[in-house]
């Protein structure tokens, strides 16, 4: 924590006589931003990023340090000569490259979860998925409505919806480093969680939906159910229909890694664009779609990575024998290359662009809601809330197995929770109080998960 700090000390005063030449300059009548400046803030914002994600060391995971540095440096705008973070936080390009950020992080959660696997988890973890979902949206909307009165319908109906949301990516970090990610219950957990995205992202659609349209009727809701599905079911069987058609057309003009790469990004593109246009979706629906349908088989076409293909060409030239142990370990590291090909430079893109995300989300809380002690209290009976509809889930199912570690391991709302919460905001539900409390709601979630599980963990083994 003492290197985090010192690092932290020095970025900023390194960049502070940049920014306060700046804050200068907009002092003495220039208000527009040159976009060397803009630049020069996007470097900062993935500096204090990478600081943040050093709480890996200290078990959390890197979203939740991401987000607490974006808050430590929408705190440095209150310092004298540093104004002008206030003008970058509403920059409009910063704001554009933040959304590609969560585009790809929903396209890179897509890619990881195929339509075969989500088949495969089962009928008890679409249970834990739907009760997951729904006892989080009722409590969310009631204690919320409860607690917040004044506010408009639309804004319950937001919080409920936060509440549905479960990071795979925590929970399944969790599970790996304690080494149970084999067992029934973390299947369950990260199959229901995969579901949970799904139906987190519809109702996303559809409480979206309501509030663009003004109206909450039985029909319009049905409407837009209607057509956050169809456009779901169609995007992909569409894509699965063209995916491999588009691929062997393309591997034609070039097969090598640039053009499969262009392949899976013009699908993450034309699917979030046709969210958006065609059904009235937020963009991240079509995104997630998009890396839902392509498969590894769908790049056969294009030419073998260059790792996988030494290692498969050494392995024919060195005349082992195909039975050793050590030649079926390294057929299983090329195949693991080949499947996670497009995967591993889509997180290549995506270090630059996701960061800037969670550091921009930090940005938006506004500090002064926190010097409200009724505010805070309502982010912890909230959380509260978030805890004990998650909980109860994993209790929906029957057997011999741990209900708890199931319903903790489905609590985190990490960087899912974030974006839900950022739609709220641009959409103009969530105002500054509300998202601060959303905000609290993801710390909490993300940073005692951790622990629990590891306590529940231990136990079980004992």
């Amino acid at each position: 924590m003492k290197k985090m700090l010192r690092v932290l000390s020095l970025i900023s005063l390194a960049f502070f006589p940049f920014v306060a030449l700046a804050n200068s300059a907009l002092v003495e009548g220039e208000s527009h931003l040159s976009f060397p400046l803009v630049f020069f803030f996007l470097v900062i914002m993935l500096l204090f990023a990478r600081i943040g994600a050093m709480v890996e060391k200290i078990g959390q995971p890197a979203v939740l340090g991401e987000l607490l540095f974006g808050v430590v440096l929408g705190i440095l705008a209150l310092f004298p000569g540093l104004g002008i973070i206030e003008n970058f936080k509403v920059n409009e390009f910063i704001r554009d490259i933040a959304e590609i950020g969560v585009i790809l992080l929903l396209f890179r959660t897509g890619l990881e979860s195929n339509i075969g696997e989500m088949k495969k988890v089962g009928a008890r973890a679409l249970v834990v998925a739907l009760v997951g979902v729904v006892l989080p949206f009722i409590g969310g909307y009631f204690v919320s409505k409860f607690l917040l009165p004044g506010y408009d319908f639309n804004v319950y109906l937001f919080i409920g919806a936060t509440l549905t949301a479960t990071s795979v990516g925590i929970t399944a970090r969790v599970f790996k480093d304690l080494g149970v990610l084999k067992t029934d219950e973390a299947k369950i957990v990260l199959g229901a969680a995969v579901i949970d995205d799904v139906l987190g992202l519809l109702i996303l659609a559809i409480v979206s939906g309501i509030v663009s349209s003004g109206t909450v009727s039985l029909a319009t809701v049905g409407m837009l159910t209607l057509k956050a599905f169809l456009f779901l079911a169609g995007a992909i069987v569409i894509g699965q229909l063209l995916a491999p058609r588009l691929s062997q057309i393309f591997s034609k003009v070039h097969n090598g890694f640039g053009m499969k790469m262009a392949i899976a990004l013009l699908f993450c593109g034309a699917f979030a664009y046709g969210a958006e246009a065609l059904a009235g979706l937020a963009p991240i629906v079509g995104a997630f779609a998009a890396g839902l349908i392509l498969d590894p088989v769908h790049f056969k076409p294009f030419a073998m990575p260059h790792i996988s293909s030494k290692i498969r060409r050494w392995i024919k030239e060195s005349g082992m024998n195909d039975d050793s142990k050590i030649v079926e370990e390294m057929h299983a590291v090329a195949n693991d290359e080949e499947h996670g090909h497009v995967e591993n430079y889509i997180d290549q893109i995506s270090s630059f662009f996701v960061p800037i995300f969670f550091v921009y989300t930090g940005m938006q809380v506004n500090l002064q809601v926190f010097s409200d002690p009724k505010i805070v209290g309502i982010a912890l009976a909230i959380s509260a809330v978030a805890f004990v509809g998650k909980v109860l889930c994993g209790y929906s199912i029957g057997g011999k197995l741990n209900k708890k570690l199931i319903g903790f391991g489905m609590v985190p709302r990490g960087e899912v929770g974030l974006i839900f919460a950022n739609v709220g905001k641009q959409i103009g539900v969530v105002d500054d109080q509300v998202f601060a409390i959303v905000v609290i709601v993801v710390i909490l979630t993300t940073l005692l998960t951790p622990p629990i599980l590891s306590e529940i963990i231990k136990r079980d083994k004992k």
